[in-house]
């Protein structure tokens, strides 16, 4: 191991926030020739569906254009190596959906996304999916090389540094699972994050509004809120919700 890549797992594990840590990643994985990164996670898959989109977790450094074509307008559900990920853990060289192509293979679905990736010069990389622990989540990141590179020199690449690169990788998507992970227009304040974590404790609506030095109709309105704010129905579903984002115990809001 060199101490250039020693310094960059050090620099991985005491990361503060997923922010730093996506950063130090992403140019990281340039070093290597994959300059575009797209990471997700859900913990709420189904058989028939990925979730509600608001809780998943998308990490990227793909241009503002293409995150809105590929996540927001739901692009990634038709993805041959999206489908690919969800089938399996591991990674996968594109060259699979390459060989699909050529034989003509793709649904019509499949093959817009693969000419909406053409226009951004998104056409050679690797996907790596991670090993799950539930049935109900499911992780993977697509690493894009850069455009003027072919599939060939991809392979060439990981040929050279694939275990490496898949190291880094599964580091840290590990270290992301520890960290705050902050979801859009779902952020807890401070009182609404603590009267959860009492909740989660076993406390009473007394307890709380004694320990919180809050009248309890108060209480009861921060727990209403961050309900809102998680889009739950249920107490019980907004403690779950905000310790699987690691929302919850933690030193500071994030």
């Amino acid at each position: 191991m060199t101490p250039e890549l020693r310094d960059y797992l050090i620099d991985v594990t005491n990361a503060h926030d997923v922010q730093e840590l996506w950063e130090m990643h992403c140019a990281q994985m340039d070093s290597y020739g994959f300059d575009r990164l797209i990471y997700g996670f859900t913990r709420f898959m189904t058989a028939t569906s990925f979730g509600d989109p608001n809780d998943f977790i998308v990490l990227t450094n793909h241009s503002p254009a293409y995150r809105k074509g590929f996540v927001e307008d739901g692009l990634y559900r038709y993805a041959p190596m999206v489908r690919w990920a969800l089938e399996n853990e591991g990674h996968s060289s594109w060259r699979a959906m390459v060989e699909q192509i050529n034989k003509g293979t793709l649904d019509e679905k499949a093959a817009k996304v693969v000419a909406f990736n053409l226009q951004h010069k998104v056409h050679a990389g690797y996907t790596i999916s991670f090993q799950s622990v539930s049935h109900r989540a499911k992780g993977a990141i697509s690493l894009t090389t850069r455009p003027e590179l072919n599939q060939d020199e991809a392979d060439a690449i990981w040929a050279k540094h694939g275990q490496d690169i898949i190291l880094l990788n599964n580091l840290v998507h590990l270290k992301i699972m520890t960290l705050p992970l902050p979801l859009a227009g779902q952020n807890l304040t401070p009182r609404q994050r603590e009267a959860l974590e009492w909740v989660g404790d076993g406390k009473t609506m007394q307890d709380i509004a004694t320990i919180m030095g809050l009248t309890q109709a108060t209480i009861e309105k921060h727990l209403r809120l961050a309900r809102e704010t998680l889009n739950v129905e249920t107490t019980a579903q907004a403690v779950a919700k905000a310790a699987f984002h690691n929302q919850m115990y933690i030193l500071a809001a994030q």
